[in-house]
């Protein structure tokens, strides 16, 4: 039975009737619902198990490229581009598997409901859309070390495509402050890992974690998230084409006396025949984040997190710009073999002085010696620039020793103050048309440098634009 109409969806050129359908833990029957909104069903693993949901797999295993998906459970009531809202209460474990479906579906809070899942996986599937959850291992009674969000390939049973995840609240636990070091490697789950194509992850809260993002993944969009206190990595990017913008990375916990990782705020590396540092990397954006090592220095556990890390190229076409690392270690931005790309009007400052630090913007040679080439490093701020390779443009940078010449109130306020010589002393050329904040470029006679584009005209409070 089909049930209350939500619109209209276009797909293939061909309109379809979307319907709604409603899990209800609470007062919700797996016997006798039916998924309208006056008779829910209890639970979503019975829609999954009961073959509720008309969608496609491959006819046999294992998996082969070229293969064309059948539809299973024909005639069953939620289709492609249906939605699935849950109400209040403690939804388990929410796996969707086997599951291609030609047009999204979707699974949501329902308005006005905060429905929790323990664990969400995404697998050998296509087409879903996640979003409005609050998803923790510690619901349930069960508080075990785990990944908490997979969007994942699978060898035997078939790839992951076209999965949006938006507005989840992620975390291993509400309320970490209680937890020593051994909590943060030994407790501490991680976020999200990201192994399927096209995968997005948006407007997202990923807190008190080990790992942030992870993404091996093609074509993953990573956009306006907040990770806040993680004891590895915040996010780790390996997958071609990935696109992380606007992101806010901050609060980096113990350091490597308790583990062997050495944290940073964003890493990537190449993966070849030969192992780490043996490939590419091609085509990862990384646009307007910011990454704060602690935003309380005086933090007993705070660590001394690398920024942007890229220690095992080629990395190769990336756009790095517009991005802010506020960190107490000497690597701010550094690649270490890099081929055409362009490294533009990002900002680097030193959290709290002395060693390790200041951190740097560094473009060196590949850890196997092959030149770092074709690189070009302009409009940025930070104490030192470094780089060396073949046909490098290094101009319009400024390093500065004195950070309260140039900015509001560093560390943590990074617009410029009038009457710095960052404002209109940039190169038009390559740099981005927006500043991290959004601001157009320019504002004044030239570009700036740095993230922020100067404003006379706008206050700014605690590195938020107040009109």
């Amino acid at each position: 039975m089909r049930h209350a109409m939500l619109g209209l969806l276009l797909f293939a050129g061909a309109s379809a009737q979307a319907a709604s359908f409603y899990i209800d833990p609470i007062a919700g029957s797996d016997v006798t619902g039916d998924g309208s909104a006056a008779n829910p069903w209890r639970s979503l693993a019975h829609v999954f198990d009961a073959g509720l949901i008309q969608t496609r797999n491959w006819p046999s295993y294992p998996y082969t490229p070229g293969m064309t998906p059948v539809t299973i459970n024909p005639g069953a009531p939620v289709r492609a581009g249906d939605t699935i809202w849950l109400r209040n209460g403690f939804h388990g474990d929410l796996s969707i598997q086997h599951a291609y479906n030609t047009a999204p579906v979707t699974i949501a809070a329902q308005p006005g409901h905060a429905p929790q899942v323990r664990t969400l996986l995404v697998r050998s599937a296509q087409h879903w859309i996640i979003r409005d959850l609050t998803i923790s291992p510690s619901f349930g009674g069960n508080n075990e070390q785990t990944t908490i969000v997979e969007a994942l390939n699978h060898n035997w049973f078939g790839p992951t495509w076209d999965v949006e995840l938006a507005n989840l609240d992620i975390h291993s636990i509400a309320d970490a402050s209680a937890w020593g070091p051994a909590q943060w490697v030994d407790l501490a789950s991680s976020g999200v890992e990201i192994g399927g194509d096209r995968v997005s992850l948006t407007d997202s809260r990923i807190r008190n974690v080990r790992f942030g993002i992870a993404v091996t993944g093609r074509h993953a969009v990573v956009r306006r998230n907040l990770i806040d206190g993680f004891s590895a990595d915040g996010i780790r990017g390996i997958g071609d084409h990935g696109l992380y913008e606007y992101n806010r990375v901050q609060n980096n916990l113990i350091d490597d006396d308790f583990d062997d990782n050495h944290d940073d705020g964003f890493q990537s590396w190449s993966i070849g025949p030969g192992g780490p540092g043996h490939g590419e990397v091609v085509g990862v954006v990384l646009r307007g984040n910011v990454f704060i090592n602690a935003t309380n220095p005086a933090n007993p556990l705070r660590s001394a997190m690398q920024g942007i890390g890229c220690f095992d190229g080629f990395f190769t076409d990336w756009i790095v710009e517009n991005n802010i690392v506020v960190t107490d270690h000497w690597h701010g931005i550094s690649f270490y073999g890099m081929r055409n790309s362009r490294v533009i009007n990002n900002t680097v400052i030193d959290l709290a002085g002395g060693t390790p630090g200041p951190p740097w913007i560094l473009v060196r040679a590949h850890k196997d010696g092959r030149p770092s080439e074709n690189v070009v490093v302009r409009n940025n701020l930070a104490a030192d620039i470094d780089t060396t390779g073949i046909n490098l443009v290094v101009d319009h940078n400024l390093e500065f020793s004195n950070a309260a010449a140039h900015f509001v109130a560093p560390p943590f306020d990074l617009h410029l103050r009038a009457g710095s010589s960052a404002i209109d002393s940039g190169s038009a050329t390559l740099a981005p048309p927006y500043d991290v904040d959004g601001v157009p470029r320019p504002q004044g006679a030239g570009f700036d440098l740095g993230a922020h584009e100067y404003r006379p005209d706008r206050i700014f409070m605690h590195g938020f634009e107040t009109p």
